[in-house]
């Protein structure tokens, strides 16, 4: 089976220019792809973002915690 890859360019009034991948097999029928967005590396989280990251872990292991603990007691 052959399959033949097209790129169409289209302009949405709203959006503006896109690029968009399909691929057509020979009895006509589309199949299309989402463009894929430009890799980017992660930054490394500044210390406020630490601090924060660490107190929404103490909050979810309190709340886990006293969870079990009313599980078990109720039980």
């Amino acid at each position: 089976m052959i399959c033949y890859i097209q790129l169409y360019l289209f302009t949405d009034k709203q959006q503006g220019v896109h690029n968009t991948m399909q691929t057509i097999n020979p009895d006509g029928q589309l199949n299309n792809y989402a463009t894929e967005p430009a890799l980017y590396f992660a930054e490394f989280p500044s210390p406020n973002q630490q601090f924060r990251y660490l107190q929404q872990g103490a909050i979810a292991f309190l709340l886990v915690s006293s969870l079990l603990l009313i599980a078990i007691g109720v039980s």
